[in-house]
Parts: C-alpha cells; sequence; structure tokens
C-alpha cells in the first residue's frame, strides 16, 4: 500500500518543492535575508556584505530572484549606473519563513 502510494506521488508537484526551486543555492536566502534587512540595497553593497560571494553568482543569483519575482531591480540612467534591488510583495512574503530558520538557527547552532 505504502509503495503504490510512493509510486504515485510526485515530489516536483509539491509546495515545498516549488519553494525550494526558488531559494535553493548556496546564496540566495542570505540576499534575500539582506535585502530584508536593509530594505534597498545597491549591487556592490550586496557584494561587500556577502564577502564569499563572486560577482558572477551575485550576478546569476539576482537574475533568477528577480526572474522568480522575489527581487524589484530598479536601475536609473546616470552614469556611472545606479541599480537598486529590493524584495518584492511575493518575497516579502518569504521573510516570515527565513526569520523562522534564523531563529531555529540560533537555538541550536551552539547544542551541535
Amino acid at each position: 500500500m505504502i509503495k503504490d502510494y510512493i509510486d504515485k506521488s510526485n515530489f516536483e508537484d509539491t509546495g515545498f518543492s516549488y519553494t525550494l526551486s526558488l531559494i535553493s543555492g548556496k546564496y540566495k536566502m542570505v540576499i534575500l535575508y539582506c535585502l530584508m534587512e536593509f530594505q534597498v540595497v545597491r549591487y556592490n553593497e550586496l557584494k561587500r556584505y556577502i564577502k564569499s560571494i563572486s560577482h558572477k553568482t551575485l550576478s546569476n543569483s539576482l537574475k533568477e530572484l528577480e526572474k522568480d519575482k522575489l527581487v524589484i531591480r530598479n536601475e536609473y540612467p546616470q552614469i556611472p549606473p545606479k541599480v537598486e534591488y529590493r524584495l518584492s510583495p511575493k518575497g516579502q512574503s518569504l521573510m516570515e519563513i527565513l526569520d523562522q530558520l534564523c531563529i531555529w538557527g540560533e537555538k541550536y547552532k551552539n547544542l551541535s
């Protein structure tokens, strides 16, 4: 019976799988958390905040977060170019979940 249920189940169709697809990767949750903390952040500020991230990884992560409508990118027509990032309403709706992950981590980080 359980085998039949497992055979008919499809993990890719779950809300859990969808959520993971949006925030998976080493830095996406860090970027989202940074935007939650600082509201509007420029690219170089993000780079300074996440010291270990490469320019390519930061750029790709921001593009994916923008494509998934979690982040809004505002580009200002000036020289030098000015680009700012902020959470979209959809991205803001994830913050309660990320905040709970932080609370859980603070509780258990010194216990392992």
